[in-house]
């Protein structure tokens, strides 16, 4: 059974990719500080700052490695050369996590996979830094999935409307900013078929419609909690603004595409308590 090792596997998005793949696959992951995973022989103590890294993937022998990092920056940038530079050399592909900002620059209208890169923000060029290293890699050794806001029942960014809206504090929108979203179990589905066909190459993996952020938030805290929350809404620029990554190229089949109806479904399948 081939073995992967998922490098920030304790996050959110990292640890409903190990539920995902961990009955199909000899799954293997990293944990920084998170609570529970200690006795766990599948998860390993791992800290950007501190490395260790090379001995985790001798013991582990990766066939793929998917990277779920969080942190610093730079030492995320340092991190990620390392394993660029095994791969270049081993049987092993990279499958990489990037974002729709890498994109956040552009205004008028939503990418595709090969629109060119370019971020105004420090995370976006973060970003764009390791997909530029990865893409001088042949074509069969890596996977960049650019990913939208992703939301899920649990998901950090769900959890902070929870609270906004039992706090009665205003919660941030932007009318003006055009998105498409995933949800966790979705994201995880397509990543799965990714693998078990073997693809490769850039992947946008968001809902195959756009909406405003502020109209998805409203939508999805009235569905939660069949109540309407306070909002300040924030204007970032006077025109409309996309930060929305859409498929051309390499499509998934359609059972695995969500609407951004799909994602809002996601996050009210049971009852929240207030």
């Amino acid at each position: 059974m081939k073995s992967i090792l998922i490098l920030g596997g304790s996050g959110f998005i990292g640890n409903c990719l190990y539920k995902e793949l961990a009955p199909y696959y000899n799954t293997f992951a990293t944990y920084h500080t998170a609570k529970g995973y200690q006795n766990n022989r599948h998860f390993f103590q791992y800290t950007l700052e501190r490395g260790g890294l090379e001995r985790i993937l001798k013991e582990v022998k990766p066939k793929l490695i998917i990277s779920a990092l969080r942190g610093d920056f730079n030492a995320q940038l340092e991190a990620h050369d390392f394993l660029i530079h095994l791969i270049k050399k081993s049987d092993c592909r990279l499958l990489f996590l990037s974002s729709a900002n890498v994109f956040d620059s552009f205004e008028h209208y939503p990418s595709y996979e090969y629109d060119k890169t370019l971020s105004e923000s420090v995370y976006g060029r973060f970003k764009i830094k390791i997909e530029n290293q990865l893409m001088r890699l042949s074509p069969g050794k890596y996977v960049i999935a650019r990913l939208p806001m992703i939301f899920g029942i649990n998901a950090p960014r769900t959890l902070e409307l929870d609270h906004a809206l039992s706090q009665n504090k205003a919660i941030e929108v932007f009318p003006n900013s055009i998105i498409n979203v995933n949800s966790d179990t979705r994201l995880s589905q397509q990543i799965h078929f990714i693998l078990n066909q073997k693809k490769t190459g850039v992947f946008h993996l968001g809902s195959t419609d756009l909406i405003s952020h502020f109209d998805f938030i409203k939508n999805a805290v009235e569905r939660r909690h069949q109540k309407p929350g306070i909002y300040k809404q924030v204007f970032s620029s006077n025109t409309i603004r996309y930060i929305a990554t859409l498929p051309k190229e390499n499509k998934l089949p359609n059972h695995i595409l969500p609407s951004y109806m799909d994602v809002l479904d996601d996050l009210t399948l049971r009852q929240v308590n207030n």
